[in-house]
């Protein structure tokens, strides 16, 4: 089973859009039950708070469904050891990711851009507005990273 964290600053926007659209790929993939799937914050200041509107009126409109109890949760040390991927959105949440979990020994951390070649951040929506192209961003992210962890389920 791959284990994969996506992590943003507060849980609320792109790390949760991060996980549903990437549970939808996999179900359609018939994957389900290759993957646990969640995402954290690095932050504490929207612990317990529900998804943005914003990211639940884009993945409506995608038709992605989600859990409509999901409330943003915090990061924890213990993760590294939990998951085989840790993936933050943007630079700055790799260094808050890096000072959460300690090193990075085993290679786990990335921005999720990486996996399609790009170096960029995924702008966050909390302050842009603009969940299209976070949403576009976070779409071609983790089709790179399905296409990388498909290679690695048929190794």
């Amino acid at each position: 089973m791959i284990k994969i964290m996506f992590v943003c600053h507060g849980n609320i926007c792109r790390s949760t859009m991060a996980e549903f659209v990437f549970k939808d790929m996999v179900k359609k993939e018939n994957l389900s039950d290759k993957f646990l799937i969640q995402s954290a914050a690095t932050s504490s200041e929207e612990i317990g708070n529900h998804i943005h509107h914003g990211t639940r009126k884009k993945l409506r409109e995608k038709g992605i469904p989600y859990d409509e109890k999901k409330t943003a949760v915090k990061l924890q040390k213990s993760d590294y050891d939990k998951f085989d991927y840790l993936i933050g959105m943007d630079s700055m949440n790799i260094v808050n990711m890096k000072r959460i979990l300690g090193s990075d020994p085993k290679n786990k951390i990335f921005k999720l851009l990486e996996f399609s070649g790009k170096e960029r951040d995924i702008a966050d929506p909390w302050y842009t507005g603009n969940f299209d192209i976070t949403y576009d961003d976070i779409l071609e992210g983790l089709s790179a990273l399905l296409k990388n962890c498909l290679k690695i389920q048929i190794k």
